[in-house]
């Protein structure tokens, strides 16, 4: 596995730590929003990288080895030596918004032999996490594993994009499918938050879709929580996520909101929440978020058999508003954990993508720490 990363602020160049030429590398392109809509993006990393495979993706913060950078596009060129990869994608409007058959289409346009996992940059601003994972994971052998993240705008939260081989655009979920004996991939996420306040019930949702908890008004409950602080949803909710339990034997999966409803007094998060679920309020510190990145890092690590030679990091736009000067802090956990010789790369998210430690099948996650390991 030979590597190649570059960086790109304002209005300069890319700037790249090698000019080795590399033979069909897949190109992750991490990068602000607004930069991401320059017309002449995708031509310039053409230019760069005239036979790679390109991936692009809006974030709320760029990730390139220990630095955490904003207002920046990075890539990451990877060019496999022993294995190999596929590029599909589709968009939601090809599905009326339906993502779980947005997921199981994707799903169906790879072939099978010999598979071995799944990387998704999705969509961001508008796609169910959840139902898009289970609509892939209907299709996909439980040994084959998946991770990813969905695309960020900040803490704007006003639309994502993301593309294959053409400028990047809204509503594209990218899936990248590795190949062959020699990889070894492995991932895993954790939090650091903390539940506090009561617990309530949720009494009517509609998949992502929150109306009430305890038979009251959701959106009225939280912003009672939030005091001054509602003024500035749905940014401020990044701070306080939802905890949310759906039955005795599953895991905590936390819940950020990623838009709310005034007129229908809603809230729109970025996966599932049943009804009859369990629900608290959260909270954390800089230290836990950090203690839990380390965390994600040792369980990444458990039981591989070879050092990881590329780590690519998905974290929470929640986490890097708590942590602020001290968002870096987290990378460097993650590191002291994977080592010095790992290249490192990824983006802050509106959702991650990874399984449970222990478990085959991905979940939506929000507010954690995930990170996928290659090495070959």
């Amino acid at each position: 596995m030979r590597i190649v990363q570059g960086i790109k602020k304002g209005d300069g160049n890319f700037v790249l730590n090698s000019a080795e030429k590399l033979s069909e590398p897949l190109v992750m392109v991490f990068g602000n929003r607004f930069m991401l809509e320059d017309s002449s993006l995708y031509d310039e990393v053409k230019n760069l990288f005239p036979n790679g495979h390109i991936v692009f993706g809006s974030t709320s913060g760029e990730i390139i080895n220990e630095a955490v950078e904003e207002k920046s596009i990075v890539l990451t060129a990877i060019a496999f030596e022993k294995s190999s990869f596929i590029v599909h994608t589709k968009n939601v409007k090809e599905f009326d918004n339906n993502d779980f058959n947005l997921g199981q289409a994707l799903m169906k346009e790879f072939p099978k032999d010999k598979l071995k996992y799944f990387f998704l940059v999705s969509e961001g601003s508008t796609v169910n996490g959840s139902a898009l994972i289970n609509g892939f994971e209907t299709g996909k052998a439980k040994n084959i594993g998946l991770s990813g993240g969905l695309c960020g705008d900040d803490d704007r939260f006003e639309k994502t994009l993301a593309s294959y081989n053409e400028n990047p655009k809204e509503g594209e979920v990218v899936a990248v499918a590795f190949y062959g004996d020699t990889l070894e991939i492995s991932s895993a996420n954790f939090g650091g938050w903390t539940s506090f306040g009561p617990e309530r019930i949720i009494t009517k949702s509609n998949n992502n879709v929150l109306y009430e908890l305890d038979g009251k008004p959701a959106l009225d409950l939280y912003k009672r929580y939030l005091g001054d602080k509602a003024k500035e949803l749905p940014k401020s909710a990044l701070l306080y996520p939802l905890s949310v339990i759906t039955t005795e034997n599953e895991a905590a999966i936390v819940r950020t909101i990623l838009n709310i409803d005034e007129n229908n007094n809603t809230m729109i998060l970025a996966g599932d929440v049943p009804e009859g679920s369990r629900v608290q309020l959260m909270m954390s510190t800089v230290d836990d978020i950090a203690n839990g990145a380390r965390t994600a890092a040792e369980l990444a690590m458990k039981n591989r058999k070879n050092k990881p030679e590329l780590a690519i990091l998905v974290s929470c736009v929640g986490r890097k508003l708590v942590m602020d000067q001290r968002t870096e802090e987290e990378v460097e956990e993650v590191i002291s954990v994977i080592g010095d010789n790992a290249v490192v790369s990824g983006f802050y998210s509106y959702g991650e993508m990874a399984p449970f430690e222990g478990q085959d099948s991905c979940k939506l996650h929000n507010q954690t720490m995930t990170l996928t390991l290659f090495s070959e």
